[in-house]
């Protein structure tokens, strides 16, 4: 009789924590955006890693709010997509102020505010303010096309 009593006292306390707020069935993770940016011609549009105008091994990303310290980043050639991709944002609230560089040319600036949140089980980056210089965003694919001169 102890362990039935045991075993139902037992129940109740879980089945009570489930109501919880705190204490979820099943708690969720959204990762972080990936920035992604193609470097065109602001002219012709033509990826000028595509037409070797810059190569893939220049580029330099720091950031200026912290010591301009390296970031890391991806270059993605497959299917000559050519695109520089930023994955390391978000993963905690930060503010970022990134300056990319290829060769001894300054090609951008990437300024983001985020705070790495967590609601009703799950976790999560709210973006309170994301600038890209230079950069028209394609809305379908949330590809940044950076113009240059």
């Amino acid at each position: 009789m102890k362990r039935i009593n045991l075993l139902l006292f037992t129940l109740i306390i879980i089945l009570q924590s489930c109501n919880n707020d705190d204490n979820c069935d099943q708690d969720c993770f959204t990762p972080p955006n990936t920035f992604l940016f193609e470097v065109v011609d602001k002219t012709s549009g033509e990826n000028l890693f595509t037409i070797k105008t810059y190569n893939p091994e220049d580029i330099i990303i720091t950031d200026s709010l912290n010591d301009n310290q390296s970031v890391a980043y991806t270059f993605i050639s497959e299917d000559n997509l050519n695109l520089i991709q930023i994955w390391s944002i978000g993963w905690e609230t930060e503010i970022v102020n990134l300056n990319i560089n290829i060769s001894e040319d300054h090609i951008f600036d990437l300024y983001v505010d985020v705070e790495r949140k967590s609601e009703n089980c799950c976790s999560f980056s709210q973006y309170n303010e994301i600038r890209v210089s230079n950069s028209e965003l394609d809305t379908q694919t949330g590809i940044y096309k950076i113009l240059v001169e």
